[in-house]
């Protein structure tokens, strides 16, 4: 096991994501490293009442949601200081400069990514 599956060990990560497949494999592969799948939500109302009703350790954020940016989800993980990653098929130089520190992965991204973006 790598370092970076180490840390899903235990991790209550929030799924934002809208395409029923890449959901569907990410929380699995999640699953595997020992997460806690909170979600996936497909739609930023969704997001909004798990970051509501959950601890969260992380959080993988798509941007698009069927047509609607996922930004207030953003703020509401900011807000709880919860550390999220953007995996998302847009590239970093369409993020709002408010996003600029906040870690970005390119879809398809791999768990292993998406915790050296999170937590290394």
């Amino acid at each position: 096991m790598t370092s970076e599956a180490n840390h899903w060990v235990g991790c209550r990560v929030l799924l934002v994501e809208d395409d029923y497949l890449i959901a569907n494999a990410m929380d699995a592969e999640f699953e595997a490293l020992g997460a806690e799948v909170i979600g996936p939500a497909a739609s930023v109302e969704t997001a909004l009442e798990l970051i509501a009703a959950n601890e969260l350790d992380a959080a993988v954020l798509d941007i698009n949601l069927h047509e609607v940016m996922s930004y207030p989800v953003a703020e509401a993980l900011l807000a709880r200081s919860v550390p999220f990653v953007f995996a998302t098929g847009y590239n970093k130089a369409a993020l709002p400069d408010r996003y600029a520190h906040v870690p970005h992965c390119e879809k398809p991204a791999e768990p292993y990514q998406l915790a050296r973006a999170l937590f290394v």
